[in-house]
């Protein structure tokens, strides 16, 4: 279990590696920004996102097998339905809806931030249908920095 932190930590650098000092981390925030621009000025849309794809399921897979062998059992429906709970943990993380900005280590950090905000209504005790509440609150935070980022962003 312990093990888990060190493989996800590797993860994040190779992630974080790709985006900020490849040519492949260029064409997806390139293909996340606006894919016709980014077609009309060479890059492979289609491949990018279906190595990207591949990408996710990989880690899917690592997940997987960190599951069979802490638990010796996996469901197969394990995680179906969180798929609004992945997306949040990734905007508290920084990562934008519209594509083309966000970092692996800001999607980490709400990872973590998400995780720690669900463990710790649970170790306080606190009725857990708050969890919702706090899950909408702070997707609300984390899309009003986010909108504040990028007008930010855009007057320079």
């Amino acid at each position: 279990m312990k093990i888990t932190i060190f493989i996800w930590i590797i993860l994040v650098a190779i992630a974080s590696w790709v985006l900020l000092r490849t040519k492949v981390g260029n064409w997806i925030f390139a293909a996340g920004g606006d894919a016709n621009a980014a077609r009309a000025v060479g890059v492979p849309v289609t491949k990018t996102k279906i190595g990207l794809f591949m990408a996710v399921g990989f880690c899917g897979w690592v997940l997987g097998m960190h599951n069979l062998f802490a638990f010796d059992a996996v469901q197969s429906g394990e995680g179906v339905g969180n798929e609004f709970l992945y997306i949040i943990a990734a905007v508290i993380g920084g990562c934008l809806l519209t594509g083309g900005y966000g970092s692996a280590v800001g999607g980490a950090i709400g990872a973590f931030i998400f995780g720690m905000a669900n463990k710790g209504i649970v170790y306080a005790q606190w009725n857990p249908d708050w969890f919702k509440f706090f899950l909408g609150l702070m997707l609300l935070l984390a899309t009003i920095v986010n909108l504040i980022v990028k007008r930010r962003a855009e007057l320079k």
